[in-house]
């Protein structure tokens, strides 16, 4: 089995490496870091223009209809750029779901917008401290009517609208949850911008007050959807944690075959060399379990749940194990705002976060894994 990708799609991560190259250089990432726009427009359409932000939607709703393999390599080169948009939030999240359970009219409506970089998506889960569970899930939905508050939402700020999950039923089962689409630019929505560790990834509070939502699957599906999502977006979020985790490694690396001290380079140290060795180990582990996570999603094959949970978590330690020591091969420079050193740290930590915890999915996997073996 092989699991390496074809030349097409190695000529479309040259492509997309060579554009991330010229239009999203540090210096660029450092203007939303430093500045007030919340991400870099031009850059998110640049990606439409490119067709990257529908690679993986169907060319009847306006993408290119590849695949999710062109899509992990689009993620991967994202990752390696550190790249200040809401891609995970729409690309990943928000048009999986409506790949899943969208009805012909919804997808028309949003899927040729996210394409075409006029829409940006978002989801919106956590109500606060904790993992995804349905027993989190406390804001209501009625009659069309949605009250509650969500945070921390992912590019909630500038989302154009939400997948909500919300509470319609009171048995305390997984059926009791619902997933709904809401227009955040419509009326009952309030949106307040939150201070967090990543500020190229905003995050904010969205209070809904009687606001009018549209059913999205079949009601009480909302988790069993949601699984599937999350799942979806593991696999494409390893494969940007691995594109950061490289590159942190390259620019540890970098400095210190660069860097003299005591009349050689720092690289000939034994404990430099350590240091770097650790961090091929893990972003190359983290590598092989995203490749088989991406063999998974493209063919549904029954391994994915165990497959991304994997991934996810091999990825999310191997970005921040490398973001880490990345900084102590810099040394004191490396703890500089200077020095890209610390956006590399800032991402790693964010994404670690962002679809549940990393024991979280270390107890998803454990218990997939026992469930399977039951069977």
């Amino acid at each position: 089995m092989n699991f390496d990708f074809s030349d097409d799609q190695k000529q479309l991560r040259d492509q997309a490496r060579k554009f991330l190259a010229e239009k999203c250089p540090p210096k660029a990432v450092r203007v939303v870091l430093d500045g007030k726009a919340p991400y870099d427009k031009e850059l998110w359409k640049g990606l439409a223009e490119m067709g990257f932000l529908g690679v993986a939607i169907p060319e009847e709703f306006g993408g290119a209809g590849a695949g999710h393999l062109e899509l992990c390599v689009i993620a991967e080169e994202m990752g390696r750029a550190n790249a200040p948009v809401p891609f995970s939030s729409t690309v990943y999240l928000a048009a999986e779901a409506l790949l899943i359970a969208g009805s012909d009219a919804q997808k028309k409506k949003w899927l040729p917008a996210i394409a075409a970089g006029e829409a940006i998506g978002t989801l919106a889960l956590f109500e606060g401290k904790g993992n995804p569970s349905p027993k989190n899930v406390k804001i209501t939905a009625a009659n069309g009517v949605l009250n509650g508050v969500k945070k921390p939402v992912a590019d909630g700020a500038i989302a154009d609208f939400a997948v909500v999950a919300a509470r319609t039923g009171s048995s305390g089962r997984e059926n009791d949850i619902s997933l709904f689409l809401v227009d955040l630019k419509a009326g009952g929505v309030e949106v307040k911008s939150l201070t967090n560790l990543d500020p190229t990834r905003g995050q904010a509070e969205i209070s809904f007050r009687e606001c009018k939502a549209e059913p999205l699957g079949a009601a009480g599906e909302g988790w069993s959807i949601l699984t599937q999502m999350l799942d979806r977006a593991a696999v494409l979020c390893a494969f940007e944690q691995v594109g950061g985790a490289d590159r942190a490694l390259e620019m540890g690396r970098d400095y210190a075959l660069d860097r003299i001290a005591f009349g050689r380079q720092i690289g000939s140290f034994q404990a430099v060399k350590h240091m770097l060795a650790d961090m091929y180990v893990s972003a190359t582990l983290a590598r092989s379990n995203s490749y088989y996570s991406a063999w998974a999603l493209s063919t549904n094959a029954a391994e994915l749940p165990e497959a991304a949970a994997a991934a996810r978590i091999s990825a999310t330690q191997a970005f921040q194990h490398c973001a880490k020591n990345n900084i102590q091969v810099h040394g004191g420079m490396g703890f500089t705002w200077e020095f890209d050193c610390h956006m590399y740290y800032r991402r790693a930590n964010a994404m670690a976060l962002g679809l549940g915890s990393l024991s979280y999915w270390e107890d998803q996997l454990i218990e997939r894994m026992r469930k399977k073996n039951a069977a």
